[in-house]
């Protein structure tokens, strides 16, 4: 059976929750996730992500933040311990998830956002580091 292409925001919405259920079970990267979001505000976070890929996949404008400044935050709360190992397994538990639950062109689009957005985020916070 083919899979479904990503349509919508519910279609997102059941991409950016999986992912996360992943994410919180993750030995690598769990920890930077389960130790920064409250386990109450998780619904609220999963809203705001869906938000955050709805905008990059259709271009609708719902997502309001400050991604760099947020993951310079956690990176300062570990003690500067992100590393690009983790961006890493963050993009295959993504590539993963994508390719698990849809196909298609915007399947292909959230890989290929996903891992520009991850090679930014690196380096900012790399930079950040820096000064």
């Amino acid at each position: 059976m083919a899979k479904k292409q990503i349509e919508n925001r519910e279609d997102v919405f059941v991409l950016v929750s999986t992912f996360y259920d992943k994410i919180k079970k993750d030995d690598v990267i769990g920890k930077f996730f389960l130790e920064t979001i409250p386990e109450e505000e998780w619904d609220d976070h999963l809203l705001k992500l869906t938000d955050f890929w709805e905008t990059n996949l259709f271009f609708v404008r719902k997502f309001k933040g400050n991604p760099i400044k947020a993951h310079r935050d956690v990176d300062a709360n570990f003690n500067n311990a992100i590393q690009q190992e983790h961006f890493g397994r963050w993009l295959q538990l993504w590539f993963s998830t994508v390719d698990e639950l849809f196909s298609g062109e915007k399947a292909t689009q959230a890989k290929e956002r996903a891992r520009n957005i991850a090679s930014m985020l690196f380096f900012k916070i790399y930079e950040h580091r820096l000064k």
